[in-house]
């Protein structure tokens, strides 16, 4: 029996001592090959870029920086077709009317030997003239107010004319101020449209008119119109209560380019409206007399004209001269004796000369001499070196 339990045990221990000689420190695990990780199918609108089978991949997207803001541009003139050009050295175009002063007719016929242009006290070489008939881009700003209602319906009549005579590509905005600018409506073409806005002038609410103001905000506007542009103002030129002064009023123009600005002046209707009732006091008298000289100073500042009317019956004719005026000019260019671009104001003179450099007459068809006017800005601002 012995013997049994002892040849039984020694088995058991040969059974068991294999396990042992093996190491106790655990077998690093088997090297497996990554699970695949699934992709996300992701669209691209621009398309398939190869065909793998029956598989299309899209094509790769690509990141890109955002663009940079976008420039203030500024706004296309309506009516005018732009063309740029950029040039080395400075040249100066000029838009000269040389008008009749009975008919207001424009004179036609003129060479570039009959222009003498002078620069601050220097003469100039005219390079090139064309006569430009062009398309009209033209704000008209009316004083609407309670001192100026006996002659608004006459106002209304007499633009009409003008506005009727406009061509498919002329441009007009109509405002109207008091206290206040207020633009009835913005350009447009529209026939239509122009005189819904002047009939929609019934009853002014205010007597305070402020000129200064409502002319220095269009002027603003129109700086970020390109071309040329126009501003026939309808007041009697009496600022009441503007924030501005007239100084201030008149740098603004001097620094608005490709702007000139028309004036009818209706002060002088309210003068013969004001004697047919007993007349007006000698200060009021002179502050509209004041107000006239403004209203001529702006439109000879930018080379407009300025109309002081006594009868309402003047208007229409008025309208007329100034429509022919716009339409059709002269433009000069020359290269400035003084060629750099300080940003200083230079100022500038023209004369019509015959072919011996004395003053040009002109006459009619019967010998008698006619007399003549010629419109053009009173000079420029130069340009910065950085602009």
């Amino acid at each position: 029996m012995m013997r049994k339990r002892l040849v039984l045990g020694l088995a058991m221990m040969v059974a068991v001592l294999p396990a042992y000689g093996q190491s106790t420190k655990p077998a690093p695990p088997a090297p497996t090959s990554p699970a695949p990780v699934p992709t996300v199918p992701q669209t691209d609108d621009s398309g398939p870029v190869m065909d793998n089978g029956s598989i299309v991949l899209p094509k790769k997207k690509e990141e890109t920086p955002p663009p940079p803001a976008p420039a203030e541009e500024k706004v296309k003139n309506p009516g005018e077709e732009v063309f740029s050009m950029r040039v080395d050295v400075p040249i100066v175009n000029l838009d000269v009317s040389v008008l009749l002063d009975r008919t207001h007719a424009f004179v036609p016929g003129l060479k570039a030997d009959n222009f003498l242009v002078v620069e601050d006290g220097v003469e100039q070489d005219v390079q090139t003239i064309r006569t430009a008939r062009t398309p009209i881009t033209a704000v008209m700003l009316l004083e609407f107010a309670s001192n100026s209602y006996a002659f608004i319906q006459d106002m209304q009549n007499a633009s009409a004319s003008f506005f009727h005579s406009l061509q498919p590509d002329d441009y007009v905005a109509v405002e109207t101020y008091d206290m206040r600018m207020h633009v009835l409506t913005d350009f447009t073409n529209n026939k239509d449209t122009i005189r819904q806005a002047l009939q929609s002038l019934t009853m002014p609410g205010f007597r305070e008119t402020n000129e200064f103001d409502a002319l220095y905000e269009t002027l603003d506007r129109l700086s970020r119109v390109e071309g040329r542009k126009y501003v026939i103002l309808i007041s009697n030129g009496r600022d009441t209560m503007s924030r501005l002064t007239l100084d201030q009023m008149m740098a603004k123009i001097k620094a608005t380019p490709n702007v000139t600005i028309y004036t009818i002046s209706t002060g002088g209707l309210a003068r013969e409206l004001s004697d047919a009732r007993g007349g007006m006091s000698g200060s009021t008298r002179m502050n509209y007399l004041q107000a006239d000289n403004q209203m001529r100073t702006f439109a000879q500042m930018t080379g407009g004209a300025s109309y002081q009317p006594l009868f309402q019956g003047e208007l229409p004719d008025i309208f007329s001269q100034i429509n022919e005026s716009i339409r059709t000019q002269y433009v000069l260019t020359y290269k400035p004796t003084n060629n750099k671009n300080d940003g200083t104001f230079r100022k500038v003179k023209i004369y019509l000369v015959d072919n011996e450099g004395k003053p040009l007459k002109m006459q009619d068809e019967k010998g008698k001499p006619l007399k003549y006017s010629i419109i053009a800005r009173d000079g420029y601002r130069a340009k910065l070196p950085v602009e």
